[in-house]
């Protein structure tokens, strides 16, 4: 019941909606109506600017990590109490229950999480995000490729089992939230960073 708990509290931390709270306070009224429909920092981005999409991100990670904090007070404290609830912060970003399970794709709220769970995992993930995007200029992309490592990173790191296998699950579910993503990168359709929708 503990760790149920625990993970009942990070989930609704981490379904708190932080890029549709900032875009309505830019003046967006509902950014699941704009552009690709996401609540990211990206769509933000694209959508009402610069700042708001720096205070989203920056507020998606800080919610990661603060989300797992009390997540792992709460569920008793330790490694598995730690890795569950970065899943399920993750799944409260994706699927948040205030936006009839409508979110983000939990990218910038995975990375708050795992900086907490596997911080160390972190750090080359970052780096090949930063390759990905600055190279191809696919976030997408870039969010897939850096998932990925995740996993990778805390295996080849030596954190304990129940914390790689955490970081395994987030990869998937971030590849799901990817997946129409997915289907335009390999048609060729995915916009790239900076991009422009084209004018109807």
């Amino acid at each position: 019941m503990t760790l149920l708990a625990g993970a009942l509290a990070a989930y609704l931390l981490g379904a708190i909606p932080v890029g549709y709270l900032v875009a309505r306070g830019f003046g967006v009224v509902d950014i699941r109506s704009h552009g690709s429909g996401n609540i990211g920092a990206a769509n933000v981005l694209r959508t009402a600017g610069r700042w708001p999409a720096l205070l989203t991100l920056g507020g998606d990670i800080a919610k990661g990590y603060g989300a797992v904090l009390v997540g792992t007070a709460v569920g008793g404290g330790g490694v598995v109490a730690s890795a569950v609830a970065a899943v399920a912060t993750i799944a409260g970003n994706c699927w948040s229950v205030y936006l009839r399970f409508r979110g983000g794709k939990g990218v910038a709220t995975g990375l708050g999480a795992f900086l907490n769970v596997a911080p160390w995992a972190t750090a080359p993930a970052a780096l090949v995000w930063l390759v990905t995007a600055i190279t191809f200029r696919y976030v997408s992309l870039a969010s897939l490729m850096a998932a990925l490592c995740v996993p990778i990173g805390a295996l080849t790191l030596g954190y304990p089992r129940e914390s790689v296998i955490a970081c395994a699950v987030a990869a998937a579910i971030i590849g799901y939230r990817h997946r129409d993503n997915v289907e335009r990168l390999l048609a060729g359709t995915e916009r790239r960073l900076g991009q422009r929708r084209p004018s109807s």
